[in-house]
C-alpha cells in the first residue's frame, strides 16, 4: 500500500527492537519491532499532513477488535533535519493542517544527526542516528542527480 502511494522502497532498515518505552504496550502487546522505510519518490514538506492522514487511514484498515496492528509514523528527512508528523500537540510542535503537527526530531550538524531535549530516546540512539545518516547520504545522492 505504501509503495503504491509513495513509489518504490529504496531503503529498508532491519527490524529494530522497540524497547525504549512501554507507551504502546497496552495497545500492541510485548515484543514490538520497528523498521524505517525510504521511498524513491521525493515529497515536498507541505504534503506531510496529507501523508499522516493517509497513514492513519491505513492503520485503521488493519485494526482488529478496535486495536491497531501497525503504527506508521511518517516524516521526511532533508540535508538539515528529520521531521516527524504527529497528531499530538506539544510545545515544540507546529500545527500544519487537518489535526497534524510537525516536529523537528533531529538536526544535522558536524557530519551527523543530533538530538534535542524533546527527541524520543530511541531516536537519540547510535543505531537510529546511523540509519538516518545512511538515509541522508542516499538522499544527497538522489538530489544531486
Amino acid at each position: 500500500m505504501l509503495e503504491k502511494r509513495f513509489g518504490r522502497i529504496d531503503f529498508e532498515s532491519p527490524a529494530l527492537i522497540f524497547g525504549h518505552t512501554d507507551y504502546y504496550r497496552d495497545e500492541f502487546g510485548e515484543g514490538l519491532s520497528r523498521k524505517f522505510l525510504g521511498f524513491s519518490s521525493l515529497i515536498t514538506p507541505e504534503k506531510l499532513s496529507e501523508i499522516k492522514v493517509l497513514t492513519n487511514r491505513i492503520e485503521d484498515k488493519f485494526r482488529k477488535e478496535g486495536r491497531r496492528l501497525i503504527n506508521i509514523d511518517p516524516g521526511y528527512l532533508d540535508m538539515a533535519k528529520l521531521v516527524l508528523a504527529s497528531t499530538k500537540d506539544f510545545m515544540h510542535r507546529i500545527y500544519l493542517d487537518r489535526g497534524i503537527y510537525a516536529e523537528i526530531t533531529l538536526s544535522y550538524q558536524n557530519k551527523s544527526f543530533r538530538s534535542f531535549d524533546w527527541t524520543y530516546p530511541d531516536y537519540r540512539s547510535k543505531e537510529y542516528i546511523d540509519i538516518f545518516n545512511e538515509i541522508r547520504e542516499a538522499y544527497r545522492q538522489q538530489i544531486e542527480k
